[in-house]
């Protein structure tokens, strides 16, 4: 007996992948504009941006995304004082779903932002070159770091937009399609997640000040165990590791928004010396603050 198989349909075919960009910029940065033959998208991770598409003008907010369909006109810039941090890809694909994304302004939701952080983590595997460097016409290859990293940017950028797709046109569908599981295992999961976004928030407060893994249990009713092994699962690191990284961010932004000079942002974020702040800034982004700080300027005069 013979079997004959079925060729699956695609409803989407991601074809060359033009560029993955994860921009810092500026407080008063601004993109004077630019058309191409093929789809690009912009969304914003952090702060807000203005966004000209053909004759339209729109104020894109964090978790916003907007599609540029191929030879539309469009610029970004700065808006309210705001550094933005952006998720920029263009991509060449012809389906006519691609329809759907035409001159609309979407949200992201939890799901789609694991994949785009996905996308940028496996471009960083690809790409011998730096993603936020906006001078680069073409991303220049590296022998990959993993097995497979080129594929999965290419179906994690079709599940991105697949799951976009299916989430506004059919969206009771889609957070319907399965049953509640009121297992104790589910129930944990949950229950440690908001454990989590808890202590982060706490974090968030203390960002100008040094704690140590003992006052952080202590403030937050947690053992030191416990606490350790939800920030292992969470985001695969401890979370002193964690809290250098928001300082950082922290610093970064500042540093975008130029409200301080290096020292001042050292003391701003309870640093003991501006030594130990440079150090602990090249051991997370791999520059100096200087480094960065001219990085960041140079991109202000660039393009994407």
């Amino acid at each position: 007996m013979g079997y004959d198989g079925i060729i699956l349909h695609n409803s989407i075919n991601i074809g060359k992948i033009y560029s993955i960009h994860y921009f810092e910029y500026m407080n008063d940065f601004s993109f004077e504009g630019e058309s191409h033959n093929f789809w690009e998208f912009i969304c914003v991770d952090k702060g807000e941006v203005g966004v000209t598409a053909g004759n339209s003008f729109t104020i894109l907010k964090r978790w916003d995304i907007a599609f540029h369909q191929p030879n539309e006109f469009h610029n970004v810039q700065a808006v309210s004082g705001i550094a933005p941090n952006l998720v920029v890809i263009s991509f060449q694909c012809a389906d006519d779903a691609m329809r759907f994304f035409k001159k609309k302004i979407l949200q992201i939701d939890e799901a789609e932002r694991n994949l785009l952080a996905d996308i940028i983590i496996e471009a960083r595997r690809c790409f011998d070159c730096r993603l936020d460097d906006p001078y680069l016409q073409n991303m220049p290859m590296k022998e990959p770091d993993l097995f497979g990293a080129e594929q999965m940017i290419h179906l994690l950028l079709t599940q991105f937009i697949i799951h976009l797709i299916r989430r506004y046109s059919t969206p009771l569908m889609l957070h319907n399609r399965l049953p509640r599981l009121e297992s104790i295992k589910a129930t944990k999961s949950r229950s440690d997640t908001d454990v989590f976004n808890r202590i982060v928030g706490y974090l968030e407060e203390k960002l100008n000040t040094r704690v140590t893994i003992e006052q952080i249990c202590h403030d937050n009713l947690i053992g030191r165990s416990q606490l350790q092994k939800i920030f292992k699962e969470q985001c695969n690191m401890g979370i002193i590791e964690y809290f250098s990284l928001m300082k950082i961010n922290a610093a970064k932004e500042l540093m975008r928004t130029n409200q301080m000079n290096f020292t001042q942002i050292s003391e701003h974020l309870g640093y003991t010396s501006i030594h130990y702040f440079s150090r602990q800034f090249k051991k997370v982004t791999g520059m100096t603050p200087s480094e960065y700080a001219s990085s960041i300027k140079a991109m202000a005069d660039g393009s994407f």
